[in-house]
């Protein structure tokens, strides 16, 4: 009999393998905290304030019909998201949480003999997605963490099918202006195809946002990826949704799976997707955030990466070993060497409490604080 390696495609074991923030259940469990409640997790740039009250009170209301299946159209969801951006139903594409809608980007659009452009240090999953298409990744080096849209522009090839832009992006917390991407999109070959990750763009004031839904108006091939797992606080539900022109988004509801976003998750995002209240709330405690870190930071002689939204990647020599030893205080960060970047690890921005404890047992496994 063969063995299930043997019968696997041959490339599949090579696959690397993304690795998640760890939970704080896990954590526990290994390093005998008694209570989960001693540890906290500034690992997966989660919302610290919870999930948006109004997306709460629709799941309670929801509860009771979980035996129905959802809506496989997710119309009205649809219909709220095009009304919010201001763009065509049949432009949007609600999925699975963003990393679905890659997924079926490769699906659709990647296979071998091709390839996509991004940034060396960016989400790694547009690297995992290629691999599992069997497509080749051009990874451009990044200038001072910042995408380098110029070198990104040149590093095209006739094979190249998606070019990748996460803004602002994960891991570094930094973004390109609307002067830089206007000039890149008047750059770009007209037959690539350009994702724009907004994951964490509604951590922003609205006027410090940069537009690129104007390209998906005027028919450019152009994706626009948002979620609701971040700023709405929504990441166990793992819904997020595309912006694209009609015919990109017809594709992508061939190879998407029937029901592929739950009911309660239908639900509850729409409601979130109102709750301005819970936006406002959380970008003050962003911006609150960032000031208790670089300030931190700067106390500890820690070097840092400006950011713009809810993590902080910061520089503190063998990264790993940090992450874990900051796992024995109690606290949760993600290492960056998967990245690229094997002195720094990447904080989430918490409450005022959960960021103050941070700091200190970072000052106590650096050795700063004496």
């Amino acid at each position: 009999m063969k063995s299930f390696a043997e019968l696997a495609n041959p490339w599949a074991e090579d696959l690397m393998v993304y690795e998640p923030g760890r939970p704080i259940e896990e954590v526990a469990r290994e390093l005998g905290f008694e209570d989960a409640a001693e540890i906290i997790k500034l690992a997966s740039n989660e919302n610290a304030l919870g999930p948006s009250p109004l997306a709460v009170e629709a799941m309670r209301d929801a509860a009771l019909a979980m035996h129905l299946y959802p809506d496989g159209g997710t119309h009205y969801l649809r219909q709220d998201i095009a009304a919010h951006l201001d763009v065509d139903p049949a432009q949007v594409l609600p999925g699975t949480g963003s990393n679905e809608l890659i997924e079926l980007l490769g699906h659709v659009f990647l296979r071998e003999g091709t390839n996509i452009v991004m940034s060396e240090q960016a989400f790694v999953v547009y690297r995992l997605v290629a691999s599992a298409s069997r497509a080749e990744t051009i990874a451009v080096p990044m200038t001072d963490f910042r995408h380098d849209l110029e070198a990104m522009r040149a590093a095209i090839t006739p094979e190249t099918q998606i070019v990748f832009v996460a803004n602002p992006n994960n891991p570094t917390g930094t973004m390109v202006s609307q002067e830089e991407i206007d000039r890149f999109m008047d750059a770009v070959p007209d037959d690539v195809i350009v994702c724009f990750d907004e994951a964490y763009v509604e951590l922003l004031d609205d006027a410090d946002q940069v537009d690129v839904l104007q390209y998906v108006r005027a028919g450019r091939n152009v994706v626009v990826l948002r979620t609701f797992s971040k700023a709405y606080g929504l990441a166990g539900l793992r819904v997020g949704y595309a912006v694209a022109p009609e015919p990109c988004i017809a594709l992508l509801n061939r190879v998407r799976q029937p029901f592929n976003v739950t009911a309660m998750a239908q639900l509850a995002a729409r409601a979130a997707l109102g709750d301005e209240g819970h936006i406002a709330q959380t970008r003050q405690m962003v911006r609150d955030g960032i000031v208790q870190f670089e300030a931190g930071f700067k106390a500890l002689g820690l070097p840092w990466v400006p950011t713009v939204v809810n993590f902080v990647l910061v520089e503190v020599g063998a990264g790993r070993e940090k992450f874990v030893a900051l796992q024995k205080e109690g606290v949760i960060t993600r290492p960056m060497d998967g990245y690229g970047l094997p002195d720094h690890i990447r904080i989430t921005i918490g409450t005022r409490e959960e960021n103050e404890r941070c700091l200190a047992a970072l000052a106590r496994v650096t050795g700063k604080g004496q």
